[in-house]
């Protein structure tokens, strides 16, 4: 094998041995990490496979890369996660309705949980995600859509466990492909309204500490979503 060209897998086991060090070391987000120079010697690869093994953790957003420092441990977000959800429902096949069933499974418990665990200030912004979302409905869907995003992604933070809220938002890239088909098979005033009502009913039930209600407002929620999308041709 030509010298310059690196053994298979070693840019991915110098990742992994990028991501022991992290961990052996106690590294936290926005830790700096030792040199590229010093990260080759450790590991016994050359600085272009470091270079490589680096850049891959950076699109994974475990690392980030600036022109002028050192890189440093990235706090983990659901982009990378995005990303995999995104390409598997092309890659495996996978159809709206299955990823749409796994959200339900996610969201069904975190807001459970969030109605047992929410603060006061993200019940708060729940009661104004829906005033807001009211006051919307008669304009771009777009900004209601947006609304309704960060509605699930603050149920999910108030779960109390980063890895739901993880998860949960990293589902947007899909809903971004959907949402706009749900909202126009609603069609009518009163079907757009009662979608949003159903926001309100699960926004009080975490007001109130309420875990079954807010379980069964969210069962409600998605098996209007599920139906509408499979009028609308959505399988």
């Amino acid at each position: 094998m030509p010298a310059d060209r690196p053994a298979p897998n070693l840019p991915e086991r110098t990742m992994a041995g990028i991501r022991a060090l992290i961990r052996d070391q106690g590294l936290v987000p926005g830790d700096a990490l030792p040199s590229e120079t010093a990260l080759a010697q450790h590991l016994g690869v050359s600085r272009s496979v470091t270079r490589e093994a680096m850049r891959g953790l950076a699109t994974l957003r475990i690392l980030e890369i600036g022109k002028s420092r050192r890189a440093r441990v990235a706090m983990p977000d659901a982009s990378s996660l995005s990303v995999v959800l995104d390409h598997a429902t092309h890659a495996k096949g996978l159809s709206i309705q299955q990823m749409l069933d796994v959200r339900r499974t996610l969201e069904l418990r975190t807001v459970s949980l969030a109605a047992l665990r929410r603060t006061d200030a993200e019940a708060a912004e729940l009661l104004d995600l829906t005033s807001r979302m009211f006051k919307a409905l008669e304009g771009d869907y777009s900004a209601l859509m947006e609304l309704d995003l960060r509605f699930h992604s603050v149920i999910a933070k108030a779960s109390g466990n980063d890895l739901y809220a993880m998860l949960i938002d990293s589902f947007q890239v899909i809903t971004r492909k959907t949402w706009a088909i749900g909202w126009r098979s609603r069609g009518t005033h009163a079907n757009r309204l009662e979608n949003l009502k159903c926001h309100e009913r699960i926004a009080t039930a975490i007001m109130a500490q309420d875990a079954t209600r807010a379980e069964a407002a969210m069962s409600e929620h998605f098996d209007s979503a599920v139906n509408v999308l499979l009028r609308a041709g959505v399988t």
